[in-house]
């Protein structure tokens, strides 16, 4: 059978720890930014987004070619192995060349002004500058990228006319590199800075080369001349790079006296020139500025003490983000040219603003989670919303728009599980500080707090839907009972069975159930009525992740062992198990509320969506670009929303061949229809009362029995002995006419005669004796 594609909805992402990972490309018209270990190329209106895929790792620098034709990619790696450096093509979007000859990490990238290099510079582990010819599609020169008298390089930026010069900068050093044009050989001249150390971070170079600006992470920045030649033929070994001066943002004016100078908090970590000048420049702290020079007359008032830096600089405009400032890009599209030209910040939090630079007001464009992203759920019988838990907070969002709605925020602590009640009036979540708190759904306020469920923290969490009862398990093995009421929370029951973490814990339909899933290979069913255990099933894997069949006839598992097994929950046995991965664990899988799909999602970075009942995967779903965390259904098994441990939530939709099937199964069909060989050996049993042996378990958890016992209310009918009797066709017709004295005699005994159910010697008894 041919596997299909699940076409996404709907995309929420952005890793905002790579340096320069924002770019704009040159049409205007579309922004490029890593997601994990993929390169999003998006549509700026459309949204519509497009992945690069190759990288092993997450890709840790990025860069976009000055006409737009190559996109550059540099990922990091494991220490002691090679990181790789790719190139693709930006219309054709597929890959032209890669080169592994940096060791663990790729610290920044760039292109030359003519796209015919691609210069890379290896990060702590490396310190080299590796040149690759585009055209060629080879590497050809190395050198290092530091002197071993001063720091690591970090950064790097090319020059505007000159297309085979580019300035490298980092810890103590600030160097000008120029390309032989015959022997493809690197010359580096270093700026002299004198007595000044500053740790550069980011660089940039004046539209007509004639002087740079460097940030530094002490807040100030170092203007430097450079005056190189626009012809790469020109030789430049008479122009030597200067140091200007060392600068600084001009504090308040005082009159008659040295104006002081403010230094940026946290350093500067992004730095841009305009066309007409000004200087835009974002912090560690978050503040971005447009800065203009100060023509000063004369000579500043002398000081006491002797500052670093000269305040030369004066802010315009000015704004405050959440989060340190990565990445700033001027957009200016055809639709947005001329006024209303729109700065992109891109911060260190994983979201991007979009600022216009006449009103500087600032407008969240994306948003997503910083890291791993633990746990997902829809409120009961609701499709519109969903919750996520990740580091730090909890978020809702909007299925349909992806729009973050409400930010619960817990610094400093990591979400690991959470849920809505049943009547959607909380949101409980799990806490690796061992807490349990809940939430108001609409505001975030806090609810109720359980302090120190588990030692270790927790890490599973389901509830009963009365949300009367809640049950826990813990990083150190232990299963927890809660009786949750609105004025107390008290524990009920310790349950010690496991002897390793919790991964995932559900609670049966009928909420007399529960079933835990344990990393020592474990999985055990729980009774909630007599709160000890009824069922444990063993494997050789490390269960992630359980989730009961919608009757709670069986269990769907997953885990280390790259399979999804069928268990029964009654006896415990294994029923079925299916190869749901060729690479990793699976560590999300959800059914639906009919049980005719499910879904899973593992390390192999692909959500599966299968038939239960044959057993077999009919679509799959790339775009993911880490490990999938949580897979879930929406409740009207429209739409499927799975996250990974990039922070990235996608939102795929339902093929239409189940949600058609639906609808005409919920639909009655015309008597023309003809019936299916399925329907026709379908047998009734839905639409006669089912009889309950005398040992089997309630449906529910039983209630206080009521003191009023209604007879009416009692079925006194004994249809079900005798269901088939041929005379009751005959009794009603004869109902309708004048009853006879004498009639035909029913092959049914009297009510008054006992039988086998009614006999009380019968029921008494342990066998068949009268």
């Amino acid at each position: 059978m041919d596997v299909k594609n699940l076409e996404p909805c709907s995309i929420i992402g952005f890793d905002g720890s790579a340096i320069k990972g924002l770019n704009v490309h040159p049409d205007g018209d579309h922004i490029v930014y890593p997601i994990g270990n993929k390169v999003c190329i998006q549509e700026w209106k459309s949204k519509k987004m497009y992945f690069l895929s190759g990288h092993t790792n997450s890709v840790s620098t990025l860069a976009i070619s000055p006409k737009g034709t190559y996109v550059g990619s540099g990922q990091i790696n494991h220490i002691g192995f090679k990181a790789s450096t790719k190139l693709w093509d930006f219309k054709k979007k597929v890959l032209l060349g890669t080169h592994e000859l940096h060791k663990v990490r790729v610290e920044a990238l760039s292109f030359s002004s003519d796209e015919r290099y691609m210069i890379s510079l290896g990060g702590r582990d490396d310190g080299c500058v590796v040149l690759w010819d585009c055209v060629a599609g080879a590497a050809t020169g190395t050198a290092a990228a530091a002197k071993l008298t001063t720091g690591d390089a970090m950064t790097l930026v090319p020059l505007n006319l000159r297309v085979n010069s580019f300035v490298t900068g980092g810890d103590s050093n600030l160097r000008v590199w120029n390309i032989r044009a015959g022997s493809k050989n690197l010359d580096v001249v270093d700026v002299s800075l004198g007595k000044l150390r500053r740790c550069v971070r980011c660089i940039t170079v004046s539209s007509d080369d004639t002087y740079g600006i460097a940030g530094t992470t002490s807040g100030d920045m170092i203007k430097f001349s450079i005056n190189y030649p626009s012809d790469p033929n020109v030789s430049v070994a008479e122009c030597k790079p200067s140091l200007i001066g060392c600068l600084a943002k001009c504090g308040p004016w005082k009159k008659g006296k040295r104006p002081e100078s403010i230094c940026y908090s946290q350093g500067i970590e992004s730095i841009l020139i305009m066309s007409d000048g000004c200087l835009i420049v974002g912090a560690g702290d978050g503040t971005i500025d447009i800065l203009d020079e100060i023509n000063w007359k004369g000579e500043f008032p002398k000081g006491k003490i002797l500052d670093p830096n000269k305040p030369f600089f004066k802010a315009l405009r000015s704004t405050k983000l959440e989060g340190s400032i990565t990445s700033l890009e001027l957009m200016e599209s055809p639709s947005v040219r001329g006024s209303s030209r729109l700065l992109l910040a891109g911060t260190r939090t994983s979201e991007i603003f979009a600022i216009n630079v006449e009103t500087f007001i600032p407008v969240l464009v994306v948003t997503c989670h910083r890291c791993a992203i633990n746990d997902i759920a829809f409120p009961r019988g609701m499709s519109g919303v969903f919750a996520t838990a990740g580091a730090g907070d909890v978020r809702v969002w909007c299925t349909d728009s992806g729009i973050e709605l409400l930010r619960i925020v817990v610094p400093n602590f990591v979400c690991s599980s959470l849920l809505f009640t049943d009547d959607g009036k909380a949101i409980v979540t799990a806490w690796n500080d061992g807490n349990i708190r809940a939430f108001t759904p609409l505001t975030g306020r806090l609810i109720y707090c359980i302090y120190n469920t588990h030692n270790k923290g927790t890490s599973a969490l389901d509830m009963t839907h009365d949300g009367r009862t809640l049950i826990s398990g813990g990083c150190e093995g232990q299963v927890r009972v809660w009786d949750i009421k609105p004025e107390c929370q008290s524990l009920k029951k310790v349950l010690k069975e496991h002897k390793s973490p919790v991964s995932a814990i559900q609670v049966s339909p009928n909420d007399t159930e529960a079933v835990s899933a344990g990393t020592d290979g474990s999985c055990i069913i729980w009774d909630l009525i007599s709160l000890s255990r009824r069922q444990v099933m063993y494997a050789n894997t490390l269960f992630m992740c359980v989730c009961f069949e919608p009757r709670g006839v069986q269990l769907l598992t997953g885990g280390t062992d790259r399979r999804v097994a069928y268990w029964e929950a009654g006896s415990g046995n294994l029923a079925r198990e299916l190869e749901a991965s060729k690479v990793g664990a699976i560590n999300g899988i959800h059914i639906t509320q009919k049980g005719d799909l499910f879904v899973t999602g593992g390390n192999d970075q692909m959500v599966k969506l299968w038939k239960y009942q044959e057993g077999i995967y009919t679509h799959m779903g790339l775009g993911h670009a880490g490990a999938v965390t949580c897979c879930r259904f929406s409740p009207d098994a429209k739409v499927i929303v799975s996250s990974c441990a990039a922070g990235t939530i996608i939102v795929w939709k339902v093929p239409d061949m189940y949600v058609n099937d639906d609808k005409l199964s919920s639909g009655r069909k015309s008597s023309a229809e003809p019936k299916t060989l399925e329907e026709e050996l379908h047998l009734p049993l839905d639409d006669k009362p089912v009889q309950k042996a005398a040992g089997d378990r309630p449906h529910k958890i039983p209630a206080a029995p009521s003191k009023v016992e209604k007879i009416a209310s009692i079925d006194t009918s004994r249809s079900s002995v005798h269901s088939c009797c041929p005379c009751d066709s005959a009794k009603s017709n004869q109902s309708k006419k004048t009853t006879p004295k004498s009639g035909p005699k029913c092959c049914r005994p009297p009510d008054n005669l006992p039988t086998r159910t009614t006999s009380k010697d019968y029921v008494n008894s342990s066998g068949d004796r009268k």
